[in-house]
């Protein structure tokens, strides 16, 4: 594959470029806060390293991926269809179809499980010096849900930019600023009980959503993650509120 640098004489194509790596960022989000909370299983000394090497993984499947733009155009080809009876006409069934539902129900099934350790409290029995799980448990998991969530990224991509070095540079840039700021999301994240549930809650919410993309049923994902926004800004809201919130002093009645 030839790269053209000439374009970045185009002030436009540099306009793209922060376009892109901005739409790269958001769509990233949900990747850290996977990988923050995955990673909170490994012993305390191994999470920085284990958060840099999913990042970078992620930066290796999403560049993989565009370079191989013309695989993953053709994922969108029915493999076979199926005859539903609740349907007018035979259901497609296409590779990027079962690739979402497999990452969809893993991400839904892995969430759930997170939150349901976090209600027995279980996570609480590791101690301080973190979890106990084994680094190469906690990287196949990355893939896993890496390669997912490239999908989403790469099609993002092709959808706003035609020129593959373009979207590779944004994919660079975007992962460097997370690269940056995942210890800062992981610590906040991990500090805070509260914000972890609403982050799981938010896990499943992606994985329903990559489901019914499965199905052809798609989702504006602008409302997502504005609801995921608004919450976060809610709750962090109440736990300002909290920290400040000083014992309730009842008047004394003027009947007394």
């Amino acid at each position: 594959m030839e790269f053209d640098f000439s374009v970045f004489s185009n002030p436009q194509t540099w306009v793209s470029l922060l376009t892109l790596t901005f739409m790269e960022i958001v769509l990233g989000i949900d990747n850290i806060i996977f990988i923050s909370i995955v990673v909170n299983r490994l012993p305390r000394d191994q999470q920085k390293r284990g958060r840099t090497i999913g990042l970078m993984l992620a930066l290796l499947c999403r560049i993989g991926l565009l370079l191989s733009i013309t695989w993953i155009v053709g994922l969108k080809t029915p493999l076979f269809h199926l005859n539903l009876p609740w349907l007018e006409e035979p259901f497609g069934v296409a590779g990027r179809d079962l690739i979402l539902l497999a990452g969809g129900l893993f991400l839904i099934g892995k969430s759930t499980t997170e939150i349901h350790t976090k209600l027995q409290g279980e996570e609480d029995e590791t101690g301080a010096e973190g979890g106990t799980a084994t680094m190469g448990s906690i990287i196949m998991q990355i893939i896993v849900i890496d390669i997912v969530f490239s999908f989403d990224s790469i099609l993002t991509a092709v959808g706003l930019v035609d020129n593959v070095l373009i979207m590779i540079l944004a994919v660079i840039l975007s992962m460097g600023v997370m690269l940056v700021f995942s210890g800062v999301v992981a610590d906040f994240v991990n500090r805070n009980p509260t914000i972890k549930m609403l982050a799981l809650s938010f896990l499943i919410m992606i994985g329903v959503m990559l489901v019914m993309e499965a199905f052809h049923k798609e989702i504006e994902k602008g409302y997502i993650y504005f609801a995921m926004f608004f919450s976060l800004v809610v709750e962090i809201l109440n736990m300002r509120l909290r920290k400040k919130a000083a014992p309730v002093q009842l008047r004394e009645s003027q009947f007394d």
